[in-house]
């Protein structure tokens, strides 16, 4: 009988299916029928700085950089009664969490400033929480903000977040990163116990009949995992961190890429939005038959057996992968 077992950040996991922050988590039932369907582990929803606190002087600085030419940029966050969730009420959803299921519970904060904020990631870990990620989501608009300021502003903030709690500590990365593999290796060096790839960025649309700016949320596809698959091949045996791969994962051919790739675990939310928990059941017997079928007896087998340190061409992963699509394509008419 193959084994599905695994570990993240050091919590034993009985296979590497892992339900990823979203609006599952606010529902107590929902999370127990996703825990008595096979998941292994739930991230929550995030608590955000600005849910926190709205004076704090380093926070106003990162969000008023560059507002005399965006006029709207402060007024446009929403104020505090329309957050979905305050603070008090995500501890105690950690709370009600970790009473009702069994499986461990990663508690989720975003911010992008050092400041008292950061004095919930401890809150977030007397509630019960398991782990912590810490989602790394800041879009730089200002162009006088250097990418070293920045780089070293998160690498900053990982520190102070990493020496409030004991439990261990993933950041969730942004693939819009100059030199990737550098700065998660910061990342790691300032007290990161595993890595997230990747923050999914929702953009905006424009109506151009109303001539207004659209917000939706459009769920992912299978194609999008390409983006972290290639970057945690990159990134195994170079950084030395606990890789989850998340944006993408539907299928349980996602997940066998994933696991081939370096990572640990991962992570799922759109199908489980879209399809509910009754996807998972299917989704481990068909991990257990790939790997009965191709005589793999453990998910930790082939964990990193695709990475670039491990495949016979490691420029797959590089430059020589795009020169190589793009003289492949033939036309069909």
């Amino acid at each position: 009988m193959s084994d599905l077992s695994t570990s993240y950040l050091g919590l034993n996991l009985k296979n590497p299916i892992v339900a990823s922050a979203s609006p599952i988590s606010k529902n107590i039932d929902k999370a127990r029928k996703l825990e008595e369907a096979g998941i292994s582990a739930i991230v929550m929803y995030s608590l955000f700085e600005e849910q926190i606190i709205h004076e704090s002087l380093e926070l106003d600085h990162f969000l008023t950089r560059g507002t005399d030419s965006y006029a709207e940029a402060l007024t446009y966050l929403p104020d505090g009664g329309m957050y979905a969730v305050g603070p008090d009420r995500y501890l105690s959803q950690v709370a009600g969490l970790k009473k009702a299921l069994s499986i461990p519970v990663i508690g989720s904060l975003n911010g992008v400033s050092k400041g008292g904020w950061t004095s919930y990631a401890k809150q977030i870990q007397d509630a019960g929480a398991d782990a912590l990620e810490l989602n790394l989501y800041y879009i730089p608009t200002d162009p006088d903000l250097t990418a070293q300021e920045l780089e070293d502003a998160q690498v900053e903030l990982v520190a102070e977040v990493k020496s409030a709690i004991t439990i261990p500590l993933a950041v969730k990365l942004s693939p819009f990163i100059t030199a990737l593999p550098n700065f998660a290796r910061r990342i790691v060096e300032a007290g990161a116990n595993g890595l997230v790839l990747f923050n999914r960025f929702y953009q905006p649309d424009f109506d151009l009949e109303e001539l207004e700016i659209v917000h939706s949320l459009d769920l992912s596809t299978s194609a999008e995992m390409r983006l972290p698959l290639r970057w945690i091949s990159i990134l195994h045996g170079k950084v030395n961190a606990d890789f989850a791969l998340t944006s993408g994962v539907h299928t349980a051919n996602d997940v066998l890429k994933s696991m081939m790739a370096g990572a640990k675990v991962a992570m799922m939310a759109s199908n489980l939005l879209h399809n509910g928990e009754q996807v998972i059941p299917s989704m481990l017997n068909e991990l257990k038959w790939w790997m009965d079928s191709h005589e793999y007896e453990s998910i930790k087998q082939m964990q990193g057996s695709m990475s670039q340190k491990s495949v016979k061409e490691p420029a797959a992963f590089e430059r020589a992968n795009y020169m190589k699509v793009l003289t492949s394509y033939k036309e069909t008419r």
